[in-house]
């Protein structure tokens, strides 16, 4: 567009950021300048001087239709879609089992879908006899929980044994990229709380119990979990 196209009441998009103004007076110096008095959305009055050079950043939008369908198709399909997958739990009440590698029994179900989620916040002793699948159980109410908007920070307690094993059920089967904590990384921290940094923890119940840095670390202000997991609890 050029500065002539700009008239008293017009829209225009491209003075301020995501938004339109529309124009309440022009006054020109010479040809190649003019001063714009404008009304913002919160109608907030504004001038600003706009030169030749300005006017690839502009453009009339037509009156009273402050939108168009000139958008990027792809970006509207990449936003609208992720607001279906945040949403999807309100359509899918077992959304974590469709989305998992799983195939759960219908007690797994009903401990999950029934008892642990309705009841938040939770404090929930989950005392099958082994084998019985109590980490998928586990892994379907932190998925559920994830998908609910419910929960981003997870701590999972476990034998020193079972860490690897936890890590590997909760990926392959749920997708959820849990990590060990190690030494290094305590070690290599960027802010010196590793803990801080990292939302979906695994810990080894003696490191816990034998280190008093890292309770120091976990005793942190800020190091708040919305969901520990302890596996062999009565240990």
């Amino acid at each position: 567009m050029r500065l002539e196209d700009i008239q008293n009441n017009a829209a225009i998009r491209g003075i301020i950021p995501d938004a339109l103004v529309t124009v309440v007076s022009v006054q020109w110096f010479g040809s190649e300048a003019l001063e714009l008095t404008y009304k913002t959305p919160s109608s907030k009055v504004a001038n600003e001087l706009l030169y030749r050079h300005d006017e690839p950043r502009l453009e009339i939008v037509e009156q009273g239709r402050p939108w168009s369908f000139d958008g990027d198709g792809a970006l509207f399909r990449l936003v609208s879609e992720a607001q279906r997958i945040r949403l999807a739990h309100l359509f899918d009440p077992v959304l974590a089992v469709h989305t998992s590698v799983v195939d759960p029994l219908p007690h797994q179900i009903t401990a999950v879908y029934e008892h642990m989620l309705p009841r938040q916040p939770l404090r929930f002793l989950l005392a099958d006899d082994p084998g019985a699948g109590k980490t998928i159980m586990a892994g379907l109410l932190i998925k559920e929980l994830i998908a609910r908007g419910d929960l981003q920070r997870c701590l999972v307690v476990c034998p020193g044994s079972l860490a690897e094993q936890w890590q590997d059920e909760l990926f392959r089967r749920f997708h959820l990229p849990f990590e060990i904590l190690t030494n290094d990384k305590l070690e290599a921290a960027r802010t010196g709380n590793w803990f801080l940094e990292t939302n979906l923890v695994i810990a080894r119940l003696d490191k816990l119990s034998r280190n008093e840095d890292v309770q120091m670390k976990l005793q942190a202000p800020d190091c708040r979990w919305d969901l520990v997991v302890c596996d062999e609890a009565h240990k």
